[in-house]
């Protein structure tokens, strides 16, 4: 049986799974975007934790639990910071991805919610993140035979579009919002 893959619009911070992935910057202490939304939502004991994991270089991942979210853990991936392609922006992206379900498989999450990794503030081309995460997503999947649920949360109806052209599901409507 293969893992399903959902695309969704809405807040990952209330979504039931067993792990939300986290965009986060490499000190793991909040910030804008999504990362600030998951720290808000899980409270101050998910940067108590952060604190004790020192800092996490561009292309990996910590774990940590959810404290009060709904996910059990967070996954807080360092996406790269977009510089026009040259600086090995694609491989780290995609390293991200590897990170987040290895990290899944080894803490046995069944289900996992990734955001767009570095498409807001780090500003990596969208169309090109999202190809990246689809067949990173499905290349990696075998490897992670735990993890049977991935869903690319995505904050609006564009970037849904985007990943359901990736995955070759262009005329399938987003499940609802979250």
């Amino acid at each position: 049986m293969t893992a399903s893959l959902e695309i969704t619009v809405g807040d990952i911070t209330r979504l039931q799974v067993d792990a939300i992935v986290n965009a986060a910057n490499e000190s793991l202490l909040g910030g804008g975007g999504v990362d600030g939304a998951i720290h808000r939502a899980a409270g101050p004991e998910l940067l108590a934790e952060c604190r004790t994991l020192g800092r996490c270089p561009t292309g990996e991942a910590r774990i940590t639990r959810g404290y009060r979210l709904p996910a059990r853990h967070v996954i807080h991936c360092v996406g790269p910071v977009w510089h026009g392609g040259g600086r090995g922006e694609d491989e780290l992206l995609a390293g991200c991805y590897c990170a987040a379900l290895r990290l899944a498989q080894e803490n046995g999450c069944a289900g996992i919610a990734f955001p767009a990794i570095s498409t807001g503030i780090y500003r990596f081309p969208p169309d090109r993140a999202a190809g990246i995460a689809v067949a990173t997503v499905k290349e990696m999947l075998p490897e992670a035979p735990a993890v049977r649920r991935v869903i690319f949360c995505c904050f609006d109806e564009a970037m849904a579009e985007r990943y359901r052209a990736e995955m070759g599901d262009a005329s399938q409507p987003s499940p609802g919002k979250t």
